[in-house]
Parts: C-alpha cells; sequence; structure tokens
C-alpha cells in the first residue's frame, strides 16, 4: 500500500466535501475548489474523516492512490488555511508596487511589467520589495509566482533579479582578469 495514499484525512469543521459522478468539491471559508477524479480511485466519508483507496495493486492505480490523496488534504488545507508564496526583489532600482489590483514592476527594462490579481489570487506588496501571493489553490498560487519571477529571473553574478523567499541563488565568479595587456 501506499503510505501517503492510505493516510486518512481529517476534514476539519467548516469544510464540506461532496463526492459526485468522479468529481470532487470542497468548500469552506476560503472558498470552493472542485477536481476530477480518476474512476479506479474511490473515495469514503465517515465522521469527519475522507479515506482514498484503490481497487488492485495495479502499477497505475499504485501511483494514482497516493497523488489524489494529495490532492484532496491540498485541496482541504486550501480551502481553511490558503497557500501563500514569498518573492523577493533584488536589484538596484528594482521596484515593486500595487495599484489598485494591478501588480506594477520597475525591473530594469525601459517599460513597467504590470500583472493584474485574478479572482482566486491575491496580490499583497511588502515594504523592502517583497510580493507575497495568497490564494487557495495551490497549483495556481505557484503557477503565478513562477510568471512574476519568470518576469527577471536572478541572475547569478550579482543576485538581480525576482527570487522566492527561501530560494538560494548559486553565485559565480566573475572575470578572473590578468592584469592588461602589453
Amino acid at each position: 500500500m501506499s503510505r501517503i495514499g492510505r493516510k486518512p484525512i481529517n476534514i476539519p469543521a467548516g469544510v464540506d466535501v461532496k463526492v459526485e459522478n468522479g468529481v470532487i468539491e470542497v468548500k469552506g471559508p476560503k472558498g470552493t475548489l472542485t477536481k476530477d477524479i480518476h474512476p479506479n480511485m474511490s473515495i469514503v466519508i465517515e465522521d469527519g474523516v475522507l479515506t482514498v483507496s484503490r481497487p488492485d495493486d495495479i502499477k497505475e492505480n499504485r501511483a494514482l492512490h497516493g497523488l489524489t490523496r494529495s490532492l484532496i488534504a491540498n485541496m482541504v488545507e486550501g480551502v481553511t488555511n490558503g497557500f501563500k508564496k514569498e518573492l523577493e526583489v533584488n536589484g538596484v532600482g528594482y521596484r515593486v508596487q500595487k495599484q489598485g489590483k494591478m501588480l506594477v514592476m520597475n525591473l530594469g527594462f525601459s517599460h513597467q511589467v504590470k500583472m493584474s490579481d485574478t479572482d482566486d489570487i491575491t496580490i499583497e506588496v511588502l515594504p523592502q520589495n517583497k510580493i507575497v501571493i495568497h490564494g487557495a489553490d495551490k497549483q495556481k498560487v505557484g503557477q503565478f509566482a513562477a510568471q512574476v519571477r519568470e518576469k527577471r529571473p536572478p541572475e547569478p553574478y550579482k543576485g538581480k533579479g525576482i527570487k522566492y523567499a527561501n530560494e538560494h541563488i548559486r553565485r559565480k565568479e566573475g572575470k578572473a582578469g590578468k592584469g592588461g595587456k602589453k
């Protein structure tokens, strides 16, 4: 059995989980998430505990077992607490600000880079050029953070650019230089 797949998921108070026609719907204080579930996986909800089981030990079903359980656990976590990604902007003259629903970034280009929040993603700009992205769907939060980082990825020589808060940038040494031509 899958070690992750057989773990039960505790459903907290205030969260409603429904499974109908291969679609799971999770409602909570932070919003509603829906996901299609593979027909081989069976989901049972008893006494506020959700369990995922598989019909047999075929390789595909073993792989889907842990995946399905993780996706459902992330949905429950998302509608109760939500997810967030923190980004830092490093570099002289690089600035980030929020104008209404728009994230406006000055990243050393001749123009400003603008991105807008969506219905399920909210952007918060903190002092010291930090960006915090909040949302209930883990995948959408991660994808949006990756798109923001993509606008100016950190470079290895000076470390300038947009990086995740917990990311370590591997630094390179510049040109060695021999002392000049003769």
